[in-house]
C-alpha cells in the first residue's frame, strides 16, 4: 500500500471510529424511560413496572401510578420541564408495588392521594409484611364503589367493577378524552399476575371486564398495566374482549381438568391453553396455578 492510500484509509477508519463514538455517546445520553402523549395534556410514561399514565391541567398535575422510587424521580423531573403546575393529585390502580412504591417520591408535594378502599388496606398490609413502613406513601383519600371530580378541562371518574386483578382496582376515566386507565386489569398478551393473597377471582375478572365493554365505547382509548413485546401499553376494546376471551379459555381448561381428575403438578405442565393463541412466552404456569387453586378452594 502506497503512502497516499495508507492515509486515505487510515482517515476512512478514523472517521468510522468517530461515527461509532458519537452514536454510542447519544444512545448512552437518551433516558430509559419514554413518554407518548396520547393528546396534547395526556400522556403514557414507560420505564420499569406499571404503566403510569400523566395529565398537565391548569390547575395542577395528575399522575396515575408510580412505578418504583428511582423511575417517580424520573417521570417527576419531565413533568417539570413541562408545566410550572404543582402536582394536583396522585391515583393508584391497585396496591402493587410496581405501581405505587414509587408513590413516596411525591411525598410533600402533592396534595392528594386517591385509592381504592382495598387498595389503601392491602398496602398497608403487604408493607407491615415486609417492614416496609418507612417506604411508603399511603392514599389519604379512598373510595368504594365511585368517584368523580372535575380538574381543569377533564372529569375525572374512577370505578370499581369488583375483584379481579386483585380486590381494589381501580378503573380511571378521563372522561373528556375518554381515556380509561386500567392499570393491571389488562396485561396486553402477557401472562397475568393473578394475586389470590389479595382477593383475585378470574371468574369475577371475566365479568369486571365484561362490565368494561359494556361501560365504555369503541372509541374509549385503553391504557395497560403491562405489555409483552411488540405490544403497546394502550389500545382500544379489541384487547379488552382479547383479555377476557383469554380468561375464559383459561377457566373453561381449568374446569375440565379439574373435573377429570388431574392433579395440579400434572396441570402445570401445560405448555398451552386450548384456544389461546395470542399469548406467549413465559408465565403460564402463574395462570393455570390460579385458576387450578380458585377451583378446588374450599
Amino acid at each position: 500500500m502506497n503512502r497516499k492510500h495508507f492515509l486515505q484509509s487510515s482517515a476512512l477508519t478514523i472517521g468510522a471510529l468517530a461515527v461509532q463514538q458519537n452514536l454510542l455517546a447519544q444512545l448512552l445520553q437518551q433516558p430509559a424511560w419514554k413518554i407518548k402523549m396520547l393528546t396534547d395534556d395526556i400522556g403514557v410514561f414507560t420505564e420499569r413496572g406499571g404503566t403510569i399514565l400523566f395529565y398537565l391541567s391548569k390547575e395542577g398535575i395528575v399522575v396515575v401510578d408510580t412505578q418504583f422510587p428511582d423511575q417517580s424521580k424520573h417521570l417527576i423531573d419531565e413533568l417539570k420541564t413541562r408545566s410550572e403546575k404543582p402536582f394536583k393529585l396522585l391515583i393508584n390502580t391497585h396496591h402493587h408495588g410496581d405501581h405505587s412504591s414509587g408513590n413516596i417520591s411525591f411525598k410533600g408535594i402533592v396534595e392528594h392521594v386517591l385509592a381504592h378502599e382495598n387498595s389503601k388496606a392491602n398496602q398497608e398490609r403487604v408493607a407491615k409484611q415486609s417492614k416496609s413502613e418507612d417506604k411508603q406513601l399511603y392514599p389519604n383519600q379512598t373510595f368504594g364503589k365511585t368517584w368523580s371530580q372535575k380538574i381543569g378541562n377533564e372529569k375525572i371518574t374512577l370505578q370499581y367493577f369488583g375483584a379481579a386483578h386483585t380486590d381494589g382496582d381501580a378503573l380511571i376515566h378521563f372522561e373528556h378524552a375518554d381515556i380509561v386507565h386500567m392499570g393491571d386489569l389488562i396485561n396486553n398478551r402477557r401472562y397475568p399476575y393473578i394475586d389470590r393473597t389479595a382477593g383475585a377471582s378470574i371468574k369475577n375478572w371475566i365479568a369486571v371486564l365484561e362490565k368494561t365493554t359494556k361501560h365504555f365505547s369503541k372509541k374509549t382509548t385503553f391504557v395497560y398495566g403491562h405489555a409483552s413485546e411488540g405490544f403497546e401499553v394502550y389500545g382500544k376494546m379489541d384487547d379488552i374482549k382479547a383479555m377476557q376471551h383469554y380468561f375464559e379459555n383459561l377457566l373453561a381448561f381449568g374446569e375440565k381438568e379439574v373435573k377429570a381428575g388431574t392433579s395440579k403438578e400434572d396441570f402445570l405442565k401445560n405448555k398451552a391453553i386450548p384456544g389461546v393463541t395470542e399469548w406467549i412466552g413465559d408465565g403460564i404456569q402463574r395462570s393455570l396455578a390460579a385458576v387450578y387453586e380458585e377451583l378446588t378452594a374450599k
